[in-house]
């Protein structure tokens, strides 16, 4: 078993191979060609649904960016890496960390997206979370300075965590959380009234984003019984999709199927309720065209729901390889999160009714989750959310790759935070070219679009 010393040896070893401030050296694959590689990704999603990707991608560079987690992995694969493995997100984005409800009622901060989740370099969850802030700055019209400070807030809260991480015991390390007291708490000792004003507002609201909430949006009743709405395309009933895909038996099998990849204590909850609506719904903008289905089940009466999301898990960018994917995306949120959705499980696909066999896995829709307002952002609630962004991931990846190690290797100065900051931005430059040439095809009629939906 290598010693602490050793293991901080060998992450300043890998500065020799890779030295920090390589990193700032922009990612672009050779030969690339990103409105090819989004057009292979469309040819396996649902035909009818892929002008709404293709038109919420049109939107904006940064939802472009949202949406090109496979260019960028990309062009990621094709530079140098640390060698230093992590479980990664795959998509670690500003966007995908938000709040959400722990089983023990308590919201806390953390990364909320796992479908790319898979093991690799730790710099490219951190590559992405710097060049999402400096697009989403660049969104803003904020000024250089502005942006370059967000970024730099991010890459040096990843850096310092993570050394004090190293520092920790492995259990301290596992129990460690950031959840909403916290950060009021520390906005109050900093005297930041402002912010803290608009975090509790933000608490307060999602507090209330809860399954009775959803239930006065997304359901109402239809001779005495409850049905999820429609609202095509976005919100499709089982009973009106006229393709034929799926059947009511068939998404009953697959229930059954995702009860078994609980543990028992949770199926016994789970059995307290009972299906009784299903929909297609589309959600996101990179998922959107992969199969997601909304399910509303009732408990004790017509005022005790539980929505489930059922969402296609496919194989990520980063590889090929042939696993339960289901699973590979509920395992990765776990270890990643510092608290799960007691829901949260997989099934494994033995072939749906068009003959392909796909992975799903399961989660609770909207369990008091709160997330950015990337159109109404301030330069210094952009600083904060890079910030507390930062600590998350280093967290997160604290927990399954050698954080003495990486420590060891970001060290004690900023070369590593000034490093990421140009790569921001040279990569955000190369994101508005992309969201170009994806919006010159669209013109040309090479990419079929639906914008507004």
């Amino acid at each position: 078993m290598t010693t602490v010393e050793e293991r901080a040896s060998h992450g300043r070893a890998v500065r020799a191979l890779v030295p920090r401030s390589a990193h700032a050296e922009p990612a672009a694959a050779a030969g690339r060609d990103p409105v090819a590689l989004i057009e292979s990704e469309n040819a396996t999603r649902l035909a009818e649904l892929v002008p709404i990707r293709c038109g919420r991608m049109l939107a904006s560079p940064l939802a472009f960016f949202r949406g090109a987690a496979a260019v960028m992995a990309n062009d990621l694969a094709s530079r140098l890496a640390s060698g230093l493995t992590v479980q990664l997100s795959g998509d670690a984005h500003l966007l995908n960390f938000g709040g959400f409800a722990t089983p023990e009622r308590n919201l806390v901060f953390d990364l909320d997206d796992f479908d790319e989740t898979v093991g690799g370099p730790f710099e490219w969850d951190v590559k992405r979370l710097a060049a999402s802030l400096e697009i989403a700055g660049r969104e803003r019209n904020f000024a250089r300075t502005e942006r370059s400070t967000a970024v730099q807030a991010s890459v040096r809260s990843y850096r310092e965590a993570m050394r004090s991480f190293a520092a920790m015991g492995d259990l301290d390390v596992w129990y460690a959380h950031l959840d909403a007291q916290t950060m009021l708490e520390r906005l109050r000792a900093e005297h930041d009234t402002e912010l803290e004003k608009t975090l509790a507002r933000k608490v307060a609201k999602a507090r209330s984003n809860d399954g009775r909430r959803a239930l006065a949006t997304l359901a109402h009743r239809v001779d005495g019984k409850v049905e999820i709405v429609s609202k095509p395309p976005v919100i499709v009933p089982l009973a009106e999709l006229s393709d034929g895909a799926e059947s009511d038996g068939h998404i009953r099998s697959v229930f059954q199927s995702y009860r078994r990849s609980l543990t028992r204590d949770r199926r016994v909850l789970l059995d307290r309720f009972r299906l009784v609506s299903v929909a297609r719904k589309v959600v996101g903008i990179g998922s959107v065209g992969t199969r997601c289905w909304l399910l509303l089940l009732l408990g004790r009466d017509q005022e005790d729901p539980l929505f489930l999301q059922v969402k296609e898990a496919r194989p990520p960018t980063t590889s090929a390889r042939r696993t339960n994917h289901g699973r590979r995306v509920v395992e990765g949120q776990r270890l990643l999160q510092a608290s799960s959705d007691i829901f949260l499980g997989w099934i494994r696909g033995e072939g749906d009714v068009d003959g392909e066999r796909r992975d799903y896995y399961v989660r609770q829709l909207r369990e008091w989750k709160m997330s950015l307002d990337p159109e109404t952002i301030l330069p210094r609630g952009l600083s904060r959310h890079g910030a507390a962004c930062g600590w998350t991931l280093a967290r997160a990846h604290a927990r399954s790759g050698d954080r003495i190690a990486i420590a060891g290797y970001l060290g004690a100065g900023d070369a590593f935070d000034r490093a990421l900051t140009d790569f921001a931005y040279a990569y955000a430059d190369l994101n508005e070219r992309d969201h170009g040439a994806f919006a010159a095809a669209a013109r040309a009629g090479r990419i079929a679009a639906v914008e507004g939906v």
